[in-house]
């Protein structure tokens, strides 16, 4: 399941944020850095799934 997660996270990072944390404080940060650069936001998203 954290395979497809991290896939979601490559394509769309908010989404594999959402996956797996719903919609608390790392996925409105996740958006914040995705509009920012897409770069950071999917590097926060890998970071995000594969700490827990």
């Amino acid at each position: 399941m954290d395979l497809i997660r991290i896939l979601f996270s490559v394509l769309l990072p908010p989404l594999g944020v959402f996956l797996h944390v719903g919609l608390g404080g790392a996925f409105w940060l996740n958006i914040l850095l995705t509009l920012l650069g897409y770069l950071p936001g999917i590097i926060h998203a890998v970071w995000i799934i594969a700490r827990r």
